[in-house]
């Protein structure tokens, strides 16, 4: 095992350290090579086993890494994901091959809910719409709604839900959320009421899902929860692709049970060109860019780089993720 010192660690996202030089400059003092990878894109698993044979540490983004990945990097002794969600990495064979794998919690919550917020106004008012057709020369009377006295209904009330929760109150929504792992003596300072899941999923007319991706959250959002939906009722989803089951959403927007959906993350990123998604004026995609802002990417840069060093010199992970208990999905 080397000394962190003459540790090699390779960089796979391509925002790392671009607004904040200095995180990349404390990285390369520490270690004893940085490699910065060469897509620009995550790397698929195939991609990245042919960089780790002779790494010790890797700062991940949304790289596919899976029991080949770690096979092929006998040396690896922690992932430093960039990042929150870990639904992309083999916790399992991670720990079965030894490595730590970290995460940055918190670090874009403000960045993802000011998008959801934002993403609930444009579906509102039809703003994507109707640039659109000015751009194209048209000037097009739209009619839209108003998020005040509006029910917003949130799926997942942690930090990034509590912060959305936060804004979505302050513009005079009514707020509803589910979370079983809450209490409810935490949300009332939100001015959230907790409630069940049908509840919420019956009563929101912008419902917005903040879960994690788990085998128990993967589909969640299913022909049969959108029949329980408001008509008419808006989604969004800045959290995980892997929550809505696809072709249920489009019959959902082709029955007109939704008016609209507004989604950062898809089951299949970049997706397809002919994705029906992209297709349709009632749905907004955008390129996975929730915590794409300045202040959150030095966040989660310094957060990373701490927990990667730390590993290396042999000292316990503040953000460790632990193994799931359920079995392999």
């Amino acid at each position: 095992m080397k000394p962190r010192a003459e540790a090699t660690v390779l960089v796979t996202p391509r925002s790392f350290g671009v607004d904040d030089p200095e995180i990349r400059r404390e990285l390369e003092a520490a270690v004893g090579e940085v490699r910065y990878s060469r897509y620009g894109r995550p790397l698929r698993a195939e991609e990245l086993s042919g960089e780790v044979g002779d790494i010790d540490g890797l700062i991940a983004g949304l790289d596919e890494i899976d029991e080949t990945v770690f096979a092929a990097a006998p040396s690896l002794r922690v992932i430093a994901r960039y990042g929150v969600g870990t639904s992309n990495i083999d916790l399992h064979a991670a720990a079965e091959h030894g490595v730590v794998v970290t995460n940055t919690p918190g670090a874009n919550a403000e960045a993802v809910a000011e998008l959801t917020i934002g993403l609930m106004l444009a579906l509102a008012r039809s703003i994507v719409q109707a640039a659109r057709a000015t751009r194209a020369g048209d000037w097009p009377s739209m009619r839209g709604v108003e998020l005040h006295g509006r029910t917003v209904g949130i799926l997942g009330l942690g930090k990034i839900g509590c912060a959305v929760a936060q804004r979505a109150a302050a513009l005079g929504c009514d707020v509803m959320a589910h979370d079983p792992y809450v209490d409810v003596s935490a949300a009332a300072p939100l001015n959230v009421r907790l409630t069940s899941k049908e509840e919420v999923v019956a009563s929101a007319d912008f419902l917005t899902l903040h879960l994690t991706a788990t085998p128990e959250s993967f589909g969640i959002v299913n022909r049969e929860l959108l029949k329980r939906m408001r008509r008419g009722a808006y989604l969004v989803n800045t959290a995980r692709g892997e929550l809505i089951v696809e072709e249920d959403l489009l019959w959902a927007l082709e029955s007109g049970q939704l008016r609209g959906a507004a989604l950062d993350t898809l089951q299949n990123e970049p997706p397809a060109r002919d994705s029906s998604l992209l297709e349709r004026d009632d749905v907004i995609v955008t390129p996975h860019l929730g915590a794409h802002t300045t202040e959150a990417a030095a966040v989660m840069g310094r957060t990373a780089v701490s927990e990667l060093l730390a590993v290396l010199s042999d000292r316990p992970a503040r953000f460790a993720v632990p193994v799931p208990q359920v079995g392999r999905p």
